[in-house]
């Protein structure tokens, strides 16, 4: 009879030491993700920080294209005022991008500001931001990727389901691509 008694006691503590194990492994992946949301945000600030001076630079230089400058200035404000609303920030983040590039397309037309040092600085400074965005957008969704298969998976389910632990949004912002041009030989 004891060691029926003992042998229940070891798989009840089995038991208990696997839940402990698994919630903590909910927890860490979840401070994973939240931190490398953390990393995405300081990366949109910083970007969203540059903006104003970028445009600045360009607005000297143009006359006739305050439309554009209105526009990104909005789509920056919808950034910023987006928080942690994932699906929202990435659209608003689509809507932003798709301004900058019209920025950058105003610099066609003028020869003299593509050559301005200020706006060269701009742009060195945008496309490496840029790509401190996508590497912490792949990090945030490669964590969020990794709590939502624990989420999801038997027996880390279970555990989930019953300390309220929630699948979360990966970040992405889908980009318009561009059409190859058609190539017709004779």
């Amino acid at each position: 009879m004891t060691t029926l008694i003992a042998i229940i006691f070891a798989i009840i503590i089995l038991i208990i030491f696997t839940i402990i194990a698994i919630y903590n492994g909910l927890v860490r992946k979840k401070s994973m993700v939240e931190e490398a949301w953390s990393g995405i945000d300081v990366q949109l600030k910083r970007r969203y920080n540059l903006i104003p001076a970028l445009i600045e630079t360009v607005k000297s230089f143009t006359e006739h294209e305050s439309e554009v400058f209105e526009n990104v200035s909005k789509y920056r404000q919808q950034c910023l005022s987006a928080g942690n609303d994932i699906p929202e920030r990435a659209e608003s983040e689509k809507a932003l991008a798709s301004g900058l590039k019209s920025v950058f397309a105003l610099a066609e037309a003028y020869p003299e500001l593509k050559s301005n040092e200020n706006y060269i600085q701009f742009q060195k400074e945008l496309s490496d931001i840029e790509e401190q965005v996508q590497m912490a957008r792949r990090y945030y969704n490669g964590s969020t990727r990794e709590l939502n298969i624990a989420i999801d998976s038997f027996p880390s389910n279970l555990v989930a389901n019953a300390f309220n632990f929630s699948k979360r949004e990966f970040f992405e912002v889908e980009e318009q691509h561009r059409s190859m041009p058609e190539v017709k030989f004779s």
